[in-house]
């Protein structure tokens, strides 16, 4: 009987019969995960967190791998920072988080993470926006060849013809002299015209005698 008391006396244990439950369906839980995650961007705030000994806290570096889950893509839809997650990813190095205590560490960081944003723009346009094709390059003109020689064949090649002489012409003679007015039956010699004075005089001399 009494090993049968004992029996009864111990049970097993029972779940809890309350299990917690947020009141906002995890509203709450979700918006300060998200801002936590978010913080993690900013070197200096980092740097906060080692000088003030956060990560020799064995609880907090569950929290920090616990916080992985944002890198999930339902969740990183909502990440509005996304240097968060690189940070989140190195600070589960411990070389990262005992490195980051030093300002020094701190000052490397936050340059490195504005070189990266003033230069992001450029880098993104160098892989997104089309590279002008490069212009056609005009060939030089090919050379011509000589002709071919013609092949050595024992047919008779035809004589070439022989020049046609296109006579020239004679130079034109000079025209002929014009011909006399003079009618031809008329002597050689010198003639007075009808209207020459000296033979008015005669025909006068003559009219006289034969008056």
């Amino acid at each position: 009987m009494a090993s049968g008391k004992e029996s009864d006396d111990v049970q097993t244990p029972s779940m809890p019969k309350n299990i917690y439950k947020d009141p906002d369906d995890g509203r709450q839980r979700f918006l300060l995960e998200l801002e936590f995650v978010q913080c993690l961007a900013n070197p200096t705030y980092i740097h906060y967190l080692a000088q003030n000994r956060y990560f020799e806290d064995e609880a907090f570096i569950g929290y920090l791998k616990y916080l992985q889950y944002w890198q999930r893509p339902e969740y990183v839809k909502f990440i509005m920072y996304p240097h968060c997650l690189f940070f989140l990813e190195l600070l589960q190095n411990s070389n990262f988080r005992n490195a980051m205590a030093h300002p020094g560490s701190k000052e490397i960081a936050h340059r490195q993470q504005f070189f990266f944003w003033k230069n992001y723009r450029n880098n993104r346009l160098k892989h997104i926006l089309p590279r002008p094709l490069p212009e056609p390059v005009a060939a030089p003109p090919a050379p011509i060849p000589p002709p071919a020689p013609l092949p050595a064949t024992n047919v008779p090649v035809a004589a070439s013809p022989a020049p046609v002489l296109v006579p020239v012409p004679a130079p034109a003679a000079p025209p002929a002299s014009a011909l006399s007015p003079m009618p031809y039956g008329l002597p050689p010699g010198p003639t007075l015209s009808k209207n020459d004075p000296r033979n008015s005089g005669i025909d006068r001399r003559k009219r006289k005698k034969e008056g």
